[in-house]
């Protein structure tokens, strides 16, 4: 436990001192580390209680820096976001939505190379636009933990500074990470361990915001906005890597290829789900994945109950090709397998 907080530690530092560079996502980027330690659905309640405390020393340390014009947009809709968020996290795994966000900030890998021109550009948003940014992040807030980096490009964009940035989001998200950490200790989210976890990850982000106060001056806002981009694109790269890891752990996925006699066909189960990829030399390609019977449409409910009278059992496919849908049926019959076409 030591040596697994003393390692959290040093990546929580390193992790907020980067966001205060780049604006933000210092969440995002403690999310694998934060996955390895604890189980999923404690994550977000021990990053919540290290953001609180990143969120409050910035606001302190950059007050003046505040766009309070943005703040009022942005949190009234955030707040029964959240609440939507970390009620959905009692019900439903975060991981599929974690692969999403970080597909989502790997896209951001052009925005590197651009010229300081391009980079710099600011596109001011409709005021109604920042109520809808404030709704999506609070729901993702509340169901990851953090959305750092993934609205970041929204405040870079908007024109603001980088002190303007690292303050404003510090007062956009403080009264939403407090409104998480009393719901996530009415579910029952926040144990021991993670509050412990918590409190270390508190510790660094404190001493990390009054050592960027230093540091922040100094820095151009093309560089800041560059590192910003990066950090969006290796959190996604990361965060898209620990989440596909897990699903495959707790899911895994079998992958068969066997050949045909004019063509070959690919099968992947996932989930008690079959699919399969098959590729015949004269009709191309088709995609088929197994179905219930309920699945089928009620008019070829009567053409498979026919079908099924004397079979020890069946098994139906739904086919997707090239201008072509249909449904396939494979009857097992005293040891004979045929097929039929609906």
């Amino acid at each position: 436990m030591f040596l697994s907080g003393l390692l959290l530690f040093g990546c929580a530092l390193l992790a907020f001192s980067l966001s205060a560079v780049c604006g933000g996502g210092a969440g995002l980027l403690l999310l694998p580390v934060l996955g390895s330690l604890l189980p999923g659905a404690q994550v977000p309640a021990a990053l919540s209680i290290g953001t609180v405390a990143s969120s409050s020393s910035r606001i302190i340390a950059f007050w003046s820096r505040i766009r309070w014009d943005v703040v009022v947009w942005f949190v009234p809709p955030a707040l029964p976001a959240v609440y939507l968020g970390a009620r959905l996290l009692s019900y439903i795994n975060p991981l599929y939505l974690e692969l999403l966000m970080g597909l989502f900030l790997m896209a951001n890998l052009p925005l590197i190379f651009r010229s300081n021109e391009e980079i710099e550009e600011v596109y001011p948003l409709p005021k109604g636009y920042l109520a809808l940014i404030g709704l999506a992040a609070g729901f993702v807030s509340g169901l990851t933990g953090a959305v750092g980096l993934l609205f970041n490009r929204f405040y870079l964009r908007y024109g603001m500074a980088k002190e303007e940035i690292v303050a404003t989001r510090a007062a956009n998200e403080v009264l939403l990470h407090l409104v998480k950490l009393a719901l996530y200790a009415s579910f029952g989210l926040l144990i021991r361990k993670a509050i412990l976890l918590g409190a270390v990850i508190a510790v660094a982000a404190m001493i990390s915001s009054y050592s960027m106060k230093w540091l922040l001056p100094r820095l151009s806002e093309g560089v800041s906005r560059r590192v910003g981009y990066a950090a969006m694109v290796v959190s996604g790269l990361s965060l898209f890597t620990e989440a596909a890891g897990q699903v495959v752990s707790k899911t895994p996925i079998a992958i068969d290829y066997s050949p045909l006699a004019n063509g070959m066909t690919t099968q992947l189960q996932w989930r008690n789900k079959l699919f399969s990829l098959e590729f015949e030399y004269d009709e191309g390609f088709d995609f088929e994945h197994r179905i219930s019977f309920h699945e089928l449409p009620v008019e070829k409910q009567a053409r498979v109950n026919a079908l099924r009278r004397g079979a020890d059992h069946i098994v139906l496919e739904e086919v997707f090709g090239i201008n072509k849908h249909s449904y396939e049926v494979y009857s097992y019959r005293k040891g004979k397998l045929e097929k039929f076409d609906i």
